[in-house]
């Protein structure tokens, strides 16, 4: 079922007013509220662990809301559809909150089909589009995509998890009148981090931009806790008004990832380049340690979806006992992929210490509701 919300009625709406005034003990007007005070527990994505649950403030809410909004301008002239799950920051924070404050329109659906997604984007001349990187994959790609109308798009920003430069140039090509761009963000900070900036024509492909107002950066040696340079590669730090104010219940975890100065240590391995921008490498617990190299598995994934016959990829390290680990890809492709082919044609876009030792080929991927790989729950071959 399809629900629209709208501050502004459209043809065929329901107004966010008339929805809550049909609800028993509904009141009109301002509610006081703390600053401080927990307004929404959204639970971490658990991709290297057990979820657990996020308090954000209203503090950490409006924060939020403002920095998104300078950077990604929305009016009521503007109607975008709300894909990711509410229970999620990508879908409470950017999908409906952050239209609704600036009065435009939120076309929700309950999950996503390919043909009613590509059907509603065009009947509500959808304008505004925040999908993770599957879905951006699938608008640059899919020939279902090339048969519909998507000329209403001006602004389409990825985040969830990085997208490879590849995809984000071919579907910027698809969508010549759209802004295309990727963020980056926590649930720890409400999604916000960095936000493609809508007048600046997004992000340079293979970053997530900048970061967002009032917010600092730090890139630190994981070993060594020092203070790394620009381009040099370490876990990025995060400090700004929207960083939450705790896990719920439980203070040792709390501590283990928010210093007393409120620096957020993120899990994110990236860099930021001279001119401030950031590139997000992945997650730090998910490395991959071969002899004495470290290998990402994203980037494996990011050159494996671009062979022509796969469509998803997933990269995890299984133990060796000369070399510590070894990557093993799990791929979602063509029936009769040929993996010797792949393997050769891989060789050639890898340092050899990067080798993929097996490739299996999978129905699916496991992966979140808002589109994040659950790497832990990929079977090691």
């Amino acid at each position: 079922m399809t629900t629209v919300l709208s501050t502004a009625p459209v043809d065929g709406a329901v107004s966010l007013e008339d929805v809550l005034t049909r609800q028993p003990g509904h009141r009109s007007g301002e509610v006081a509220a703390e600053p401080s005070t927990v307004a929404l527990l959204p639970f971490s994505s658990g991709t290297t662990g057990l979820p657990k649950g996020v308090e954000l403030t209203h503090a950490n809410l409006v924060a939020a809301l403002r920095q998104a909004g300078r950077l990604m301008p929305l009016g009521p002239e503007d109607t975008t559809l709300a894909i990711a799950p509410f229970f999620h920051v990508l879908g409470a924070v950017v999908n409906l909150a952050l239209p609704l404050t600036a009065g435009a329109t939120v076309v929700t659906v309950p999950s996503f089909e390919p043909t009613s997604f590509l059907d509603l984007v065009e009947r509500y001349r959808v304008r505004f589009l925040a999908v993770p990187p599957p879905l951006a994959v699938f608008l640059a790609h899919h020939p279902l995509a090339r048969s519909h109308d998507l000329s209403s798009l001006r602004t389409v920003a990825v985040g969830g998890a990085p997208l490879t430069p590849s995809v984000q140039e071919a579907l910027a090509r698809r969508l010549p009148d759209a802004v295309v761009g990727q963020g980056w963000g926590l649930t720890e900070t409400a999604a916000c981090v960095c936000v493609p900036d809508r007048a600046a024509g997004g992000t340079r492909p293979g970053t997530v931009g900048r970061p967002v107002p009032s917010t600092a950066l730090r890139v630190v040696d994981p070993h060594t806790g020092q203070d790394r340079g620009p381009g040099e590669v370490g876990e990025l730090w995060v400090r700004g008004p929207q960083v939450m104010a705790g896990y719920r219940d439980r203070p040792d975890e709390t501590r283990a990832v928010l210093d007393d100065d409120g620096w957020l240590r993120t899990g994110d391995l990236g860099q930021v380049e001279d001119d401030g921008t950031v590139v997000l490498l992945d997650r730090l617990k998910e490395l991959i340690k071969v002899d004495a190299y470290q290998v990402a598995p994203a980037e494996l994934e990011a050159v494996l979806v671009e062979h022509p016959a796969i469509t998803d990829a997933g990269v995890v390290g299984r133990p060796h006992p000369r070399h510590g680990e070894e990557p093993v890809a799990y791929v979602v492709a063509d029936p009769d992929l040929d993996l010797t082919a792949v393997q050769a044609w891989l060789s050639e876009r890898v340092a050899p210490y990067k080798k993929i030792a097996q490739i299996v080929v999978v129905d699916q991927l496991p992966r979140t509701p808002s589109g994040k790989l659950l790497r832990r729950h990929l079977t090691r071959a």
